[in-house]
């Protein structure tokens, strides 16, 4: 299974950007990643309009929409674990996950400010990211220091490239 490392944190922190600052990163260094994306609401890759999702429409449970460069699958059914989802994705050198703040992999805790409570400690935050001091403990980096944050995602799945 390809290494797991989380980015986590309350709405509007910053998960997204920095998220897609650090596959940029590592794929500037060679590295081949997959993501992960969490969301609490709906969200849809098909649109009304379309064939795929008339497909759907008239009660297809998967229906897979192929063109010359991807292709997705969309499959009608109740909200997958991290773990299934994990299973169904090619192997990479590294899986960025945001949000599944739960789930047991290392994380690093994007923030804003310092003005929320910190996630709690048994979601398995290693690191936090934040233009603000804070409190010690856990290693901490500015939310733009993206060489700094990928050297040490690497040092914790084990390649220090």
């Amino acid at each position: 299974m390809s290494p797991v490392f989380g980015i986590t944190g309350w709405k509007n922190a910053g998960k997204t950007t920095l998220t897609a600052r650090l596959v940029a990163e590592f794929v500037r260094r060679g590295w081949k990643v997959a993501t992960v994306k969490h969301a609490h609401h709906a969200a849809d890759i098909d649109h009304p309009g379309t064939d795929s999702f008339r497909h759907r429409a008239a009660g297809a449970t998967e229906v897979a929409l192929v063109t010359a460069g991807r292709f997705a699958i969309v499959r009608e059914q109740k909200e997958p674990s991290l773990a299934e989802v994990l299973a169904r994705l090619a192997p990479a050198d590294l899986v960025l996950v945001e949000g599944f703040k739960a789930a047991p992999h290392p994380k690093i805790e994007v923030r804003a400010d310092d003005s929320q409570p910190m996630i709690a400690a048994d979601y398995n935050i290693v690191a936090i990211a934040s233009d603000r001091a804070g409190e010690a403990g856990l290693p901490r980096f500015a939310r733009d220091d993206i060489t700094s944050i990928a050297d040490f995602i690497a040092a914790r799945v084990g390649r220090g490239d």
